[in-house]
C-alpha cells in the first residue's frame, strides 16, 4: 500500500527574481540576473544570506530596505516589483538561538509596511503586526532575542492591514533559518527551498487580484523555487541532503512528492521532530507552512526525477482548482554513489505542553453581503466577527496552556495562523471521529479542512497582542483575522 504523510491533514505556507544571487554549485556571486527569470531549467540558485553587520559575539544586526524596483521577469521591458535589498526573495536570515537581533527596517514604499517575523517567539512589540505600521518613508528597528529550543525554518513577510497580499504578491518575503549549537543534522548538506508565485497581467505588470482571488485565494501563479522557474538541482548520486521547504505562496497547498524518492520528514514550522519518520510518498504543506525533509538521491548516475505539487483543491463553489505542476528537477551527476549518510534515531526531545486549563472556541464561517470591499463573490470570518484591529477577541494569560477548537465551517480549506508561539496538534475531527495526532510537533499553521475541526494546545510566552488568522493572504486582508490579548502572568 502506498504510504502517505498529509502533514496538512495530520500534523497540521510572491515573489520572482533574485538578483545578485548565489549559485548552488558555484561559489562565485552573480552581480546580474539571468536574462529571464522564468525561462526554465536553470541551475537551482541558493538564497544569498543577510550579511551580520556587527562584530559582536552573540549579537546579529542588519538592515531591510523595502523599495520598489525592476525585476527582469520576462525577455524585454522589466517588470516593476517591490524587493527586499533589491531582491525577491529577499536575503536569507541565518540566526542561532541565544543570538541578540537587531534588524532596520527602511521603508521606501510608498505606503506603510511592516516586517513580520512569521513563526519567531518575538515579543508583541517586536512581531510587525498589522496594528503596528512602519510609516512610508520611515524606520523601525525590531529588537529581540531569540531563546533556547527556537531552532528552526521560518520565513518574514509584511503584514500591513488589508495590504499584505499585494506587498508579498509583489515581491516582499524572505527565508528566516534559526540554528542551533546542537543540531544533530549538521553534517549533511542543506539546500533552502523558497516557494514562491507569481502572476503577470498582459503588461508585464504584477497583476492585481481580481474577484475570484478575493474569495478563495490568488489563482494563475507560476510556481518558483529561489526566484526560478523548474530550476535544475544537480548532486551525486546516492547523496542525502536535508531540505528547508517553505511555502510562501498566497494560496497554493503543496502536495509534494519526488519521482522515484521517497522523504522523511525531520522537521516542522518550529524545528525538529523527536525522530524521522521515513518512507514518506508525499506531503501536503500548506501556505505559510514549513517542514526539513531528508532526499536520499537515487544511486543511478545521470537520471532525471521530478518535485511535483500534486493537485489539492480548490473547487470553492467552482471558482478556483489546481492540477499537477512540475517544480523542480533533482539530477544525478556520473559519478559513483556516495557513501550512505548516518541519520540519527532520535532529534530533538518535545514534551507534551502538559493540561490544558482554558478551553476556546475558533468558528471558521462563510458570510454573504459582507466583507465584498474587493468585489469577493464568497467571504469568510471568524467566530463571526470581521476584523476589526480595535477590538480584542479573545483573552489569554502568559504561561497558561489552552486547548483550541478550530472548527471549520465552511467549504474550503483555511490554513491557520496564531502569532508569538508555536502550538502542538492534539487531534482532528470529522462528523464524530476523532483522530489522535501521530506525533508531537513544533507547528504556528495547522491546516483545517473544509468540515473539519482542529484542536490544538497553545500557550504563549509573552504578554501582548497577538494576531489569529487564514493565511491564505486575501482571506486575512479580507476579514479573517482575529486579535487575542495575552494578558501577564501576575493579571497586571
Amino acid at each position: 500500500m502506498r504510504r502517505r504523510q498529509f502533514l496538512g491533514t495530520t500534523l497540521a505556507g510572491v515573489a520572482g527574481l533574485i538578483v545578485g544571487c548565489r549559485d548552488s554549485a558555484d561559489d562565485g556571486v552573480r552581480s546580474a540576473a539571468p536574462a529571464s527569470a522564468l525561462s526554465e531549467g536553470q541551475p537551482l540558485r541558493a538564497l544569498v544570506p543577510l550579511a551580520n553587520e556587527s562584530a559582536v559575539a552573540g549579537e546579529f544586526v542588519a538592515t531591510l530596505s523595502a523599495a520598489p524596483g525592476p525585476a527582469q521577469l520576462l525577455p524585454g521591458a522589466p517588470t516593476p516589483m517591490l524587493l527586499y535589498n533589491g531582491s525577491a526573495p529577499g536575503p536569507l536570515i541565518e540566526l542561532h538561538e541565544g543570538q541578540r537581533v537587531a534588524l532596520t527596517l527602511d521603508n521606501g514604499l510608498e505606503h506603510e509596511t511592516t516586517i513580520h517575523w512569521h513563526g519567531l517567539p518575538v515579543p508583541s512589540a517586536q512581531d510587525g503586526n498589522p496594528i503596528d505600521p512602519v510609516a512610508a518613508g520611515a524606520r523601525r528597528v525590531y529588537e529581540y532575542e531569540l531563546p533556547a529550543g527556537s531552532a528552526g525554518t521560518y520565513w518574514y513577510h509584511p503584514h500591513p492591514h488589508e495590504a499584505t497580499a499585494a506587498q508579498v504578491a509583489s515581491g516582499l518575503a524572505g527565508a528566516l533559518i534559526v540554528r542551533a549549537g546542537d543540531d544533530p543534522l549538521a553534517h549533511l548538506p542543506e539546500v533552502t527551498l523558497f516557494i514562491t508565485g507569481v502572476k503577470l497581467d498582459g503588461a508585464r505588470q504584477i497583476a492585481p487580484d481580481n474577484a475570484v482571488d478575493w474569495s478563495i485565494g490568488r489563482q494563475g501563479e507560476l510556481l518558483l523555487i529561489n526566484g526560478g522557474r523548474l530550476p535544475v538541482h544537480t548532486v551525486r548520486p546516492g547523496t542525502t541532503e536535508r531540505w528547508r521547504i517553505v511555502n510562501a505562496t498566497a494560496a497554493r497547498h503543496l502536495r509534494l512528492a519526488l519521482e522515484g524518492h521517497t522523504l522523511t520528514l525531520v522537521g516542522t514550522d518550529g524545528g525538529l521532530l523527536g525522530a524521522p519518520a521515513a518512507g514518506l510518498q508525499e506531503i501536503l504543506l500548506a501556505p505559510a507552512q514549513r517542514i526539513e525533509v531528508l532526499v536520499t538521491a537515487a544511486a543511478a548516475p545521470e537520471a532525471r526525477y521530478r518535485l511535483r505539487a500534486l493537485r489539492y483543491e480548490t473547487d470553492f463553489l467552482g471558482l478556483g482548482s489546481y492540477v499537477d505542476e512540475d517544480l523542480l528537477t533533482l539530477a544525478t551527476t556520473g559519478e559513483a554513489p556516495a557513501t550512505a549518510a548516518s541519520i540519527p534515531a532520535a532529534l530533538r526531545p518535545i514534551a507534551d505542553l502538559g493540561v490544558a486549563t482554558v478551553r476556546q472556541h475558533v468558528e471558521l464561517s462563510e458570510i454573504t453581503g459582507l466583507c465584498r470591499r474587493n468585489g469577493a463573490t464568497s467571504a469568510f470570518v471568524i467566530n463571526g466577527r470581521i476584523f476589526d484591529p480595535a477590538r480584542v477577541d479573545l483573552v489569554s494569560v502568559v504561561g497558561r496552556v489552552e486547548l483550541w477548537d478550530i472548527v471549520n465551517n465552511t467549504g474550503m480549506a483555511h490554513p491557520f495562523h496564531v502569532h508569538g508561539t508555536q502550538f502542538q496538534l492534539v487531534s482532528r475531527q470529522v462528523g464524530t471521529v476523532v483522530t489522535p495526532a501521530p506525533y508531537l510537533a513544533w507547528i504556528d499553521t495547522v491546516l483545517v479542512p473544509a468540515r473539519h475541526t482542529a484542536t490544538i494546545k497553545i500557550s504563549q510566552p509573552l504578554p501582548g497582542k497577538r494576531m489569529f488568522h487564514c493565511h491564505i493572504l486575501e482571506h486575512e486582508d479580507n476579514c479573517m483575522m482575529g486579535l487575542l490579548d495575552v494578558l501577564p502572568a501576575d493579571g497586571r
